[in-house]
């Protein structure tokens, strides 16, 4: 089902590691659209392959998997934003590195950033473990199933391959972990009731990179 759709609930997953997570985030400063962290405290151990979350990426990649990089979204009534239809097409290297098919580059945060070949991204796995309750009213995560099976979509393309592949709609209870096909076409509208909406997101590799590349990791 997963191969086909390119996404999955796991109801519950992180529930016994959701205080300590909290904690550990507790003094990041989000910023709009998603703050992108490395070498957070304690976070690493979180997310590892043998950990309660890490071992769903586990599930998907075998015992390889590793988390590569992470974001922490945050919507609220003082911040409250959309991000429209589109695909995550970068990842986050340790330095640049002038390698066939890599780029364009960027610096994200202070991380080197670069668009990698489609076959790079297309084996990895990207989990969204919900920190709040996120309903219908509070912008959850919209996915276009079977769209991650598509390769690159050249933007003027999306808009019709989500009306072909359709809408699903990814609500969630705290302590919740979405997981979905990287490359999957996923958007998030504006809450229509804002609260607080926190989501630590996590792509997970098991390939290394080619060309003396490496993963930033988290």
């Amino acid at each position: 089902m997963f191969a086909e759709r390119g996404f999955e609930h796991h109801p519950g997953a992180a529930a016994s590691v959701l205080s300590e997570l909290l904690s550990i985030l507790a003094d990041v400063p989000v910023e709009r659209a998603g703050t992108r962290l490395c070498g957070i405290s304690g976070l690493g151990e979180l997310l590892e392959y043998r950990s309660v979350i890490g071992r769903i990426a586990a599930n998907y990649l075998g015992a390889t998997a590793r988390p590569v990089r992470s974001l922490l979204f945050e919507k609220s009534d003082t911040s409250n934003w959309a991000l429209g239809w589109h695909q995550d097409r970068t990842i986050a290297v340790a330095e640049r590195r002038d390698v066939d098919g890599f780029g364009p580059w960027t610096i994200k945060a202070g991380m080197v950033h670069v668009e990698p070949p489609t076959a790079v991204q297309a084996p990895m796995i990207t989990l969204r473990t919900h920190l709040d309750p996120v309903d219908a009213s509070n912008a959850p995560l919209l996915v276009a199933p079977g769209s991650h099976r598509l390769g690159r979509i050249p933007q003027a393309d999306v808009a019709a391959v989500v009306q072909r592949c359709g809408t699903a709609t990814c609500t969630a209870e705290a302590g919740d972990v979405w997981a979905h096909s990287t490359p999957i076409l996923h958007a998030s509208d504006a809450s229509a009731r804002p609260r607080h909406r926190r989501v630590l997101q996590i792509d997970y590799a098991a390939d290394e990179l080619p060309g003396g590349l490496r993963w930033l990791g988290i």
